[in-house]
């Protein structure tokens, strides 16, 4: 690849297109993946998901391939890895792909949009609404009929306000049920706290119940499905024990934290240029294959910032 910028006058002032129009189909066999799986991506959910939902209703996005010049009738894989081991488990010999004009196998990648579990919600429901069962969407995404109907009722009992703040938020179904044993003005007010801290985890929301008053929470429920106890002044005397150790380690490495974050940034943008190019993950993958999956995975990593300072990390 070339890293001179294009003139936009080129191509007659024509945008150039990264695909043909048209599909091409494709012999399973005579596709080569340009990396390996990582160890247990066929045991993982994500690997469930898109075998069940080829084996329900089809192929939804096509694979991403671009010809083998050396080699006439073969491609190589640029996106769509799990969809081609799922269809090699399933017998599919042919399958139609997009076949992409650059040589570019990050973009792809790099563009994943994650469905938050709130667009999840709104997506079961118009599918409901429109006379697609449970069952059969819990056939489709490799669910349990009562884990489809959790979804589908998500949004019970939180304040509209609250929902549409958090709409593009990764908050768990966890998180809205704590959510739910608050007060509307109260789920507002701690869907605020969660946005401005970037924290959507199931402790932060755990935390801010913890702290919430009396007459902020929602009436407790009786019997079965009813809200966790509030922690009593000993549990919340330990949590704060806790933040306080946490936020003495977090000082411990402010000192060099920008300076990590600076060179890793950089390596990360190196690593990402590098991959760019089909010849140097084909020598990569040759010669160096343990290294090839690392660098992949460094590659891909969205943001620094949040791994390096996340005590999940």
């Amino acid at each position: 690849m070339t890293d001179r910028p294009k003139d936009p006058n080129e191509n007659g002032g024509r945008i150039h297109l990264a695909f043909d129009r048209s599909f091409v189909t494709v012999p399973v066999s005579a596709i080569i993946p340009l990396k390996a799986l990582p160890d247990g991506a066929r045991e993982s959910r994500a690997f469930s998901q898109v075998l069940s939902s080829i084996r329900a209703i089809g192929l939804v996005e096509a694979p991403v391939v671009i010809p083998d010049t050396t080699k006439p009738g073969n491609y190589f894989l640029l996106d769509g890895h799990l969809r081609i081991e799922a269809l090699k488990e399933l017998g599919i010999v042919e399958v139609e792909c997009l076949l992409a004009k650059d040589d570019d196998t990050y973009t792809y990648n790099k563009r994943v949009n994650r469905i938050p579990p709130i667009q999840e919600h709104r997506m079961i429901a118009r599918a409901i609404e429109r006379g697609v069962t449970s069952a059969e969407i819990a056939e489709a995404l490799n669910l349990q009929i009562e884990s489809v109907l959790r979804r589908y009722r998500l949004l019970e009992g939180i304040s509209p306000e609250a929902a549409e703040m958090l709409k593009d938020t990764p908050c768990s179904m966890k998180v809205f049920d704590i959510l739910r044993q608050m007060t509307a003005v109260r789920q507002i007010e701690a869907a605020d706290l969660m946005i401005g801290q970037n924290n959507f985890s199931v402790m932060f929301a755990r935390a801010i119940r913890a702290a919430t008053p009396e007459n902020q929470l929602a009436a407790v429920r009786k019997g079965k499905g009813a809200g966790a106890p509030t922690p009593s002044s000993q549990q919340i005397a330990r949590m704060e024990r806790e933040l306080a150790t946490l936020q003495t380690q977090v000082k411990s490495v402010e000192d060099t934290y920008g300076i990590d974050n600076l060179h890793l940034t950089v390596a990360r943008g190196y690593l990402v240029k590098m991959l760019a190019s089909n010849r140097v993950i084909r020598w990569l993958a040759k010669y160096h294959q343990d290294y090839l999956g690392e660098f992949q995975k460094i590659a891909e990593i969205d943001s620094l910032g949040p791994i390096l300072g996340s005590p999940e990390a």
